[in-house]
């Protein structure tokens, strides 16, 4: 089966399609000046757009895995993002851990596998 990226740069791509499947690599904020708020909203609104891109959205994911800095100071408020996010749509299978970043600014990072609608 053929694999369709998307967004490429030179170390990866921000979007795998096979088939039916999409996968979005590790997605984050572009501005890590933000808060834990600003940063989840912004990276939240990149996966809507890379959804779209892919031709799915957000109701059509099958799971996400996000990595906190620091779970213990930023879950409650990446919480109240997250819950407005998908309050409109059935509860997605997440799991959510810390995670030592990339980049000391960096406070949230998303990894997405969605399907596209048949």
């Amino acid at each position: 089966m053929a694999v369709q990226r998307l967004h490429i740069s030179q170390r990866f791509s921000e979007i795998a399609i096979s088939g039916q499947w999409v996968h979005l690599a590790g997605q984050l904020a572009s501005d890590t000046s933000l808060d834990i708020r600003g940063q989840t909203q912004q990276t939240l609104d990149i996966i809507d757009q890379f959804l779209a891109d892919a031709g799915t959205d957000k109701s059509h994911i099958m799971s996400v895995t996000i990595y906190l800095k620091d779970i213990e100071q930023d879950y409650a408020a990446f919480n109240e993002i997250w819950d407005a996010w998908v309050a409109d749509i059935q509860a997605l299978p997440r799991t959510c851990v810390e995670a030592k970043m990339y980049q000391p600014e960096v406070l949230v990072e998303m990894t997405v596998v969605a399907v596209k609608p048949a």
